[in-house]
């Protein structure tokens, strides 16, 4: 009997463009809170929908023409969102820019796209300028989203504070919203409505074309995978230029009258639990790096200090009373009245996923890229058959099928189609062939396999898999998952060399530091070569002789990693 290695979910009904998902939006919760900034009041759905509308009309009447590139450039923030559906509103193209990345990244960017209308903050605008030269006079538009207004250039109209900007539309043009005047061109499916660099761990990147059907069909996808109640609370971490936070932390939650709050500030475990406590939110997306933090920094060191909580971790009922315990107090940590953990945009750790079963906190594990606007799988909740270590089931309106599958593993390259996948990268013709087959196959560069029950399992990329020289297969990822798990370690990488495997493995030194206060720079350096000796040892014996490793080595300085934490591979292999 044939194996069954493809899937596919029924494809739901889906608004034309993103300007009808808000309008429907807007309509049907008016009243209600839409976004808004953490600790402070939100604005509400009708507020939302003005300021799209008087928005729009002031970029059209700044030259903002149907297919202009328009940049955002800044941290999080309600205006950001505000912002982007304004510009898409005159068939504009909005470019998202990561708000970490370097200067050199953000100049080519805004080059290659030809953005002269940007919206960026404070922190950001030095990325704008060459060395002690002025602002580039090829920019026609810049709006600092945090209202940041710099000193002796008001004069210029060089800097505009958005508050500013917005009083000027909204006095220009509320009595054409009132009466109803203000039309705009319609907007096809199939227009283009971001362009998003990825920054992948192989070190190409490439400007994603994602259209308004893409965005909308992949929201109101992440919609049938978890129950939302109008008036719920998001709580925003994550950067919304991203296409996960974008897609599933804005779209998604517009789509049911929820309400989104962002930070404005890194999310500390101080900061979380001040924002938490006040909020309350019932979602929250996250990577697993935050997740995973909680678990080595806090729930880790909770039972190993405890003798008798270290007896009970030996025994499966013994462990699920412990973890619940602790699942307990983080649910009270994150508010009290958590609905969902959204995890995605890299693989999770499988002992950080085996405490959250037997936590009792609701999570679910998603998979996507960029590329698929993003979500390929994820949940469904309260799907019994979701396995542990999957990515579930692929999500309404996408197929997914494992190309070549092996006839013993069943691993093979996963393929996704389905009016989520990109419309193809930006000028670059022969990488998107390449990537998207003639029957619209998007080939991930991700391995995997389904289960019995059709949950997606990620093995991992592609290009991150060792040969080694008897042809044996070694996924890197599931033994840095075992790495990972150890409080000393804060992050680490598998690599071949000389035919055997190493791990570089960049210690938690705020850890060390506190278990050896008071000790000297060489007993330091003796513990961390004792501890890293000892990690080795023990997973070791947690894999199979496949995935031996012949020794670790510390690396002093922090792995460069992408946007959702991944470390960029290619930086570290043998040679580079």
């Amino acid at each position: 009997m044939e194996k069954n290695t493809s899937h596919i979910s029924h494809i739901p009904r889906q608004a034309a463009n993103l300007n009808a998902l808000i309008d429907a939006s807007c309509a049907s919760y008016a009243r209600s809170n839409a976004l808004g900034m953490a600790l402070e009041t939100p604005i509400s759905y009708q507020e939302l929908h003005d300021r799209i509308y008087v928005l729009a009309a002031r970029l059209q009447q700044e030259g903002v023409r149907f297919g202009d590139r328009i940049a955002l450039l800044a941290e999080n923030s309600h205006n950001w969102g505000t912002v982007y559906f304004a510009a898409v509103r005159l068939g504009a193209v909005c470019v998202p820019i990561l708000p970490d990345l370097p200067k050199d990244d953000v100049q080519n960017i805004l080059t290659e796209m030809e953005c002269r209308v940007i919206f960026t903050s404070k922190q950001q605008l030095s990325k704008l300028v060459d060395s002690d030269q002025d602002l580039d006079q090829e920019i026609a538009l810049l709006v600092t989203l945090d209202d940041y207004q710099e000193a002796g250039r008001a004069g210029q109209n060089k800097v505009l504070p958005f508050t500013d900007f917005l009083s000027e539309a909204k006095a220009e043009f509320a009595d054409a919203l009132q009466n109803g005047s203000l039309q705009f061109s319609e907007v096809a499916g199939d227009h283009p409505a971001s362009i998003l660099y990825t920054s992948g761990t192989s070190g190409f990147s490439k400007a994603v074309i994602l259209t308004h059907a893409n965005l909308c069909s992949n929201a109101v996808a992440a919609a049938r995978v978890v129950t939302i109640q109008s008036g719920a609370v998001f709580l925003s971490v994550l950067p919304v230029a991203h296409t996960y936070k974008f897609t599933v932390g804005l779209l998604m939650p517009l789509l049911k009258g929820a309400c989104v709050l962002y930070t404005n500030k890194t999310p500390t475990p101080a900061v979380l639990k001040k924002l938490c406590a006040h909020e309350r939110p019932h979602v929250m997306l996250i990577v697993p790096l935050i997740i995973e933090k909680i678990y080595t920094k806090q729930v880790i060191p909770a039972v190993l200090k405890s003798r008798l909580l270290t007896f009970l971790c030996r025994f499966p009922f013994g462990r699920k009373w412990v973890y619940q315990k602790i699942g307990n107090k983080l649910a009270d940590f994150f508010g009290g009245r958590l609905k969902m953990l959204a995890i995605g945009g890299a693989a999770l750790n499988p002992d950080v996923e085996d405490f959250l079963w037997d936590s009792g906190l609701s999570f679910l594990v998603g998979y996507g890229m960029t590329e698929a606007a993003p979500l390929i799988s994820g949940g469904p909740e309260g799907d019994k058959t979701i396995q542990p270590g999957s990515a579930g089931k692929p999500v309404a309106g996408v197929e997914v099928r494992i190309d070549h599958p092996d006839p013993i593993t069943d691993i093979g390259e996963i393929l996704a189609r389905g009016p989520n996948v990109m419309q193809g990268y930006w000028n670059n013709p022969e990488e998107t062939a390449k990537t998207i087959d003639e029957q619209g196959w998007l080939h991930t560069g991700d391995l995997g396999y389904f289960d019995e029950q059709g949950n997606l399992h990620i093995k991992g990329r592609s290009k991150s898999v060792i040969v080694l020289a008897n042809g044996e297969n070694v996924y890197p990822e599931g033994i840095e998952h075992k790495l990972d798990s150890s409080p000393l370690v804060a992050d680490s990488l598998v690599v071949e060399r000389n035919g055997v495997l190493e791990a570089l493995v960049h210690p938690d030194y705020d850890f060390i530091d506190k278990q050896m206060q008071g000790k000297s720079k060489e007993e330091q350096q003796a513990f961390i070569a004792a501890e890293l000796e000892r990690i080795r040892q023990l997973v070791n014996m947690r894999t199979g002789s496949i995935s031996y490793l012949t020794k670790i080595v510390e690396q002093k300085e922090p792995f460069v990693k992408t946007a959702t934490h991944k470390i960029k591979r290619y930086l570290y292999a043998e040679g580079s």
